[in-house]
């Protein structure tokens, strides 16, 4: 995080919460929705670690946005049971999806099965 940035923060940012990640979200100091000069409020997020904005969740990117006013922390959104938990992109580690007869995962792919014709126009 940049000094700009921190210092920004420490005048004009208040804290509005955190997520399971670590990051902390901020909103202009005061709470008013919108500005003195009828202007959106100010919202950020400063990251825990490397700044990539998909390890925001849905629900704090919905509240960034401003899509939504209800903060995530002060009422967390109901979840349905067919719902997967949140996980950042994670393209460029070592846990990303590579598939079989990727170079890193053995470089060897299955036989083909023979089932292919190609189109031969008549």
């Amino acid at each position: 995080m940049s000094i700009g940035t921190r210092l920004f923060t420490w005048w004009k940012g208040e804290l509005v919460g955190t997520d399971r990640f670590g990051n902390r979200y901020y909103c202009e100091k005061g709470g008013a929705r919108t500005r003195a000069d009828g202007r959106r409020a100010r919202r950020w997020v400063i990251y825990e670690g490397r700044a990539e904005a998909s390890h925001v969740p849905p629900d704090w990117h919905g509240w960034l946005h401003h899509t939504t006013d209800v903060v995530p922390a002060d009422s967390p959104p109901s979840r349905h049971s067919w719902e997967r938990e949140h996980k950042p992109n994670l393209t460029g580690t070592q846990l990303a999806y590579r598939p079989p007869g990727h170079e890193l995962e053995g470089g060897k792919r299955a036989e083909a099965t023979g089932d292919y014709e190609p189109w031969r126009p008549s």
